[in-house]
């Protein structure tokens, strides 16, 4: 007699071949409608032959820092900041992070990493939990089609972007909002190419395209004898002296926070500004440590309206490689940048 036995899973189902091929078909299907978006810009980005257009990423990037900026403010009304420390800064303080920063973060990283994913995204947040899957819908707002109404390509190898999903903290946890923007900056070659700094309080967004176009304008004067200056809120004790050496002790020096807005400081103001809440400046100087993702957007816009920033030496800051700059730095508009800077006592910001 010869006994036969049947295949049988566990607890007595049985297997069939073809119930097993039509199950895993439906869960390729689940997973492939919950990803569609992030598989068909990966696969355009394939397509496109490692070149990303900068007009395309200027409106990325103005709708990253927008939705960055939504969450920023969420976050502060609702009053759930959980604030924690992170560390310390090369200065000793504490260097703050609140549920504002890591969800602006999740919001603009997985933006930007979403629709070029073969992109080099540089943010101040890290975060180990499950990303977006949000894409940009490719939307270019009117403003940019207007003074940029042509793309214009680049290797993606070329370019890296910097990412702030919450510029000035300390001030976000003690509610002085005016300070608070989130901000991005594309570099091409090291050089900072796209800027962009929004105001989440205000709804103001700034931004710029070297060479291009941008929505700010600059001041119809500057004054350099003494100019006014804008620092750092951390510094401001520290940076006098240098600042009253360089240019005499009548000399208006603003402590400010944000670097994002220390640099609208020196434009016009944004349609949302209020005297009240809002600084004017000649200078922007800044003379410790400081992070590229700090400075980049801010000196996009500088260089779009004919400014320039660079070290407290006049180094050209790089925007690739290591996050930071520790040559300190000078940033105007309007001014004889070179005659500013022969007028700066010697110093040696990695020693402050």
């Amino acid at each position: 007699m010869v006994e036969t036995h049947d295949t049988m899973a566990p607890m007595g189902i049985r297997l069939s071949p073809l119930g097993v091929a039509i199950f895993c078909l439906l869960g390729v299907g689940v997973i492939y409608h919950l990803y569609a978006g992030v598989i068909s810009n990966r696969v355009a980005a394939f397509r496109q032959g490692s070149k990303v257009d900068l007009r395309d990423l200027l409106a990325l990037s103005v709708e990253a820092a927008v939705q960055g900026g939504k969450e920023v403010k969420k976050v502060r009304e609702e009053n759930t900041l959980d604030e924690r420390t992170k560390g310390k800064t090369k200065e000793g303080a504490s260097e703050l992070m609140t549920l504002g920063d890591l969800r602006s973060h999740k919001k603009m990283f997985y933006l930007m990493k979403n629709t070029y994913p073969a992109l080099k995204v540089n943010s101040e947040e890290h975060d180990s939990s499950v990303g977006e899957d949000e894409v940009w819908n490719r939307d270019i707002p009117s403003d940019i089609l207007e003074k940029i109404p042509q793309g214009h390509e680049v290797p993606a190898h070329t370019v890296t972007v910097w990412i702030d999903p919450l510029d000035a903290t300390q001030e976000y946890t003690e509610n002085l909002s005016q300070y608070v923007t989130t901000m991005v900056c594309v570099a091409v070659d090291g050089k900072p190419v796209i800027g962009v700094i929004h105001k989440p309080f205000t709804g103001d967004t700034a931004w710029a395209f070297v060479g291009h176009g941008t929505n700010v304008r600059a001041r119809t004067s500057y004054i350099s004898s003494p100019p006014k200056v804008i620092v750092s809120r951390s510094h401001a004790g520290k940076v006098k002296s240098f600042i009253q050496d360089a240019f005499g002790n009548t000399t208006t020096i603003t402590p400010a926070g944000g670097a994002g807005y220390k640099v609208l400081s020196l434009v016009e103001p944004l349609p949302h500004d209020k005297p009240a809440t809002s600084d004017q400046a000649d200078v922007y100087i800044h003379v410790t440590f400081i992070k590229k993702w700090d400075i980049c957007a801010g000196a996009a816009l500088v260089e779009a309206l004919g400014g320039k920033m660079t070290t407290l030496k006049g180094e050209v800051i790089d925007y690739s490689g290591s996050e930071g700059n520790s040559g300190g730095l000078v940033a105007t508009v309007g001014l004889d940048h070179k005659a500013l800077l022969e007028k700066l006592p010697n110093w040696v910001p990695e020693k402050h």
